[in-house]
């Protein structure tokens, strides 16, 4: 099972991203495991990501996250603004797919 983790400022203002992106890997029939995390758990987590995706408010530190993963493999990306603003979980899910190589 593929694991994707998005990571916002305190972790919330993703959730209902997760849930709306859960619901269209269901329709889909894939098996995801999707969650979000604040910036302070997201070093906690990167041994059980195969993406991690930055909400626009943390952009910041996409140069940081690339680092730290840099020896892992694992794709990292900022969710696109408008994507992320509408809460479009199937645009999401694409990008994240997109990065894993699906």
């Amino acid at each position: 099972m593929k694991n994707i983790m998005l990571v916002c400022s305190a972790g919330m203002s993703t959730s209902l991203l997760v849930s709306k992106m859960l619901a269209a890997a269901k329709k889909r029939d894939l098996e995801i495991n999707i969650y979000a995390v604040s910036e302070s758990e997201a070093g906690k987590n990167l041994d059980r990501v195969d993406v991690l995706l930055l909400g626009p408010q943390v952009r910041y530190l996409l140069g940081k996250m690339e680092k730290r993963v840099a020896d892992r493999g694992i794709p990292v990306a900022v969710i696109d603004s408008i994507n992320y603003g509408t809460m479009n979980g199937e645009a999401v899910l694409d990008q994240a797919l997109k990065l894993m190589g699906n």
